[in-house]
């Protein structure tokens, strides 16, 4: 699929799911789709040591860091869920199709799969501690709760990546032959959230526009910063790769923990990023494409 194909489809389960918020019903489901991903995920890549740089531990402070900044931006800019919603977006780690794009142009994807690997396991055991600390409940319970969730969610699907791989080598090239898989279960989990975040709207239709309008605006701003930041830390080796690490976002996961232990208000935040995300995505994919067009042939 080319990036504009990809968007479109990702932009039309978005609408679906605005206009079916009943199918929020099967909204139980994200949670096994976005375990499904990061096993397939997993399958097929691993840490290494050699594939880190130093600019990799500042992708992950910076990535930390804009969860909190956006935390105190959003309490100045709107109030409790305009910070929740940019908290979600800021601590986001990198996507699970952020390899991919970055494939498509033709940058360095070991760099962007070492980002997705240590993002995503680094924000996975440090969110029992984050998280209630940002809800206002920062309780022994809350730890073991959360800490509970991130274990079956991020860790389990790891660790039956690796047995699995261990027992059966081949099985590292399942997640290659079933690419197109992996962004259905993608493209159903954006819709299943859409449906969820729509029905909650309808259902509190008291809530104000300009609260939806502050989210969104929130959400962009993360978006172009994450991006922006991310070709500085890159440096001139490695900017782009970088950019992307940072901007392109594994939104389904915050967006799970956003309705698990939030709401589906700001579970908007995330929501949003998928848009913004994806359609930078397909600029860059366009632009990338247009350059080989006229690129003179030898």
């Amino acid at each position: 699929m080319t990036g504009f194909s990809r968007t479109a489809a990702i932009l039309s389960a978005i609408a679906l799911g605005a206009l079916l918020p009943q199918a929020h019903a099967y909204a139980w489901l994200i949670r096994w789709l976005v375990m499904a991903m990061l096993f397939l995920v997993f399958l097929q890549t691993r840490l290494s040591r050699s594939a880190l740089t130093r600019s990799h531990l500042v992708l992950l402070g910076v990535n930390v860091l804009l969860g909190f900044v956006g935390w105190g931006a959003g309490w100045l800019l709107g109030g409790r869920d305009v910070a929740l919603a940019t908290f979600f977006c800021g601590i986001t780690p990198t996507a699970i199709a952020a390899p991919v794009i970055i494939s498509f142009l033709h940058g360095h994807v070991a760099y962007v799969v070492a980002s997705f690997l240590l993002t995503n396991v680094a924000i996975a055991a440090l969110m029992p501690l984050l998280l209630p600390l940002v809800l206002g409940r920062a309780t022994p319970e809350a730890f073991a709760h959360v800490g509970g969730t991130i274990v079956v969610v991020v860790f389990v699907p790891m660790a039956l990546a690796h047995l699995l791989r261990a027992l059966y080598p081949p099985a590292a090239e399942w997640p290659r032959r079933l690419r197109n898989l992996s962004f259905g279960m993608w493209v159903l989990a954006i819709f299943l959230i859409t449906a969820n975040a729509s029905d909650f709207i309808r259902r509190h239709a008291d809530t104000p526009l300009s609260l939806l309008l502050k989210i969104g605006a929130a959400s962009l701003a993360t978006c172009a910063l994450s991006f922006w930041l991310g070709r500085f830390i890159g440096g001139r080796e490695y900017p782009r790769e970088a950019s992307q690490s940072l901007g392109q976002k594994n939104t389904t996961f915050t967006i799970y923990l956003a309705l698990t232990y939030a709401s589906p208000l700001v579970a908007l935040g995330p929501t949003f990023y998928v848009v913004w995300h994806n359609l930078w995505n397909s600029w860059q994919l366009h632009r990338a494409a247009r350059a080989a067009a006229t690129a003179p042939r030898p």
